[in-house]
């Protein structure tokens, strides 16, 4: 389950956001329940956490972000600091990260909230990207531990607690729900369906009843983004059927621009592009990891060549996640 959810941060941010449970319940739609690792890593360089690389410069936008235009409505609300909006600001910035330094992006985030908020509320929105890349910092442990793995409801909820103790240690009530409150109703939902779905006990009529009590209840916010769920699923569904067929990169393009718009789909395409990178490197990772294990004798210089190849081949934030490889 987990390296779907990190596969589909980045399709998340290309298509506007949804919720963890969200992602891991599409994910379970589309038929690929049962696989995953336990580390976060599919087959997509983690998005969860964060590689701070060098300071670098924000001149050039990336190409990943060309034709599009800066997510977050940062109007304030009396004294109230615009905490979803400025997420969605910072996440915009932060799906860049592999063509970019962190130290870039912060630069860009920095002179963004400049030119749109002053005064106290800059400062504040200034403090809370600081908290905010320490949190996604931090997500990198957070995913590397093994009991958070699995696609069992119990694992799932596990992940949850887990990411909502991780954020009271940065985060006050009111900015983490201002934050992530919004992402928890979506995830309680999924996790519901989720497990009425696993729950061997009931029957299809019970299950689909038990379905239809919660489409009652829920918002109409929460509806909207079920909605979303189905279309990204279907549209999957068709672009891997697509694929099978034989179709190109400008085929599977048009068919998601027509499904969504252009921005999206060329915003698609670059996740397409991250993930074929990834599974090139992982290959790679894989053949020399191979060799060494069958040419090196000794213990001693066995690890020190393994660790070589690691370092060479992978930044800090995702060496971690090899276990899942190995």
């Amino acid at each position: 389950m987990r390296g779907h959810v990190a596969a589909g941060q980045r399709r998340r941010l290309a298509l506007g956001g949804l919720g963890l449970a969200v992602i891991v319940l599409a994910a379970w739609w589309l038929g690929s329940g049962t696989s995953g690792d336990a580390t976060g890593v599919g087959t997509l360089p983690p998005a969860t956490g964060l590689s701070r690389g060098s300071a670098g410069r924000a001149d050039a936008a990336p190409r990943s972000l060309e034709g599009t235009t800066p997510d977050g409505n940062l109007q304030m609300d009396g004294a109230m600091l615009p905490y979803a909006e400025l997420r969605r600001l910072f996440d915009y910035y932060l799906s860049t990260q592999g063509e970019q330094s962190l130290g870039a992006i912060t630069q860009t985030i920095q002179r963004e909230l400049g030119q749109r908020l002053q005064g106290p509320a800059l400062a504040s929105a200034r403090r809370l990207l600081d908290l905010y890349l320490a949190y996604k910092g931090a997500l990198v442990e957070l995913d590397s531990k093994p009991d958070l793995s699995g696609n069992a409801v119990q694992a799932i909820r596990r992940r949850l607690e887990a990411l909502h103790d991780l954020r009271a240690r940065y985060f006050t009530d009111q900015e983490a729900q201002g934050l992530f409150g919004q992402e928890d109703a979506y995830d309680r939902d999924a996790v519901a369906r989720l497990e009425i779905s696993q729950d061997a006990s009931l029957s299809a009529q019970q299950k689909q009843q038990r379905l239809a009590a919660l489409d009652a209840a829920m918002p109409p916010a929460l509806r909207a983004e079920r909605d979303a769920v189905h279309v990204v699923t279907q549209l999957e569904q068709r672009v891997q059927a697509l694929r099978a067929q034989g179709g190109s990169d400008d085929d599977i393009y048009r068919l998601r621009a027509q499904a969504l718009d252009a921005p999206a789909a060329a915003r698609l395409a670059e996740v397409d592009r991250e993930e074929a990178a990834w599974a090139a490197r992982i290959s790679h990772y894989r053949q020399e990891r191979a060799r060494i294990l069958q040419n090196q004798t000794g213990a001693v210089e066995r690890e020190q060549a393994l660790a070589q190849l690691r370092q060479t081949l992978f930044n800090e934030a995702e060496r971690p996640r090899l276990v899942a490889y190995e």
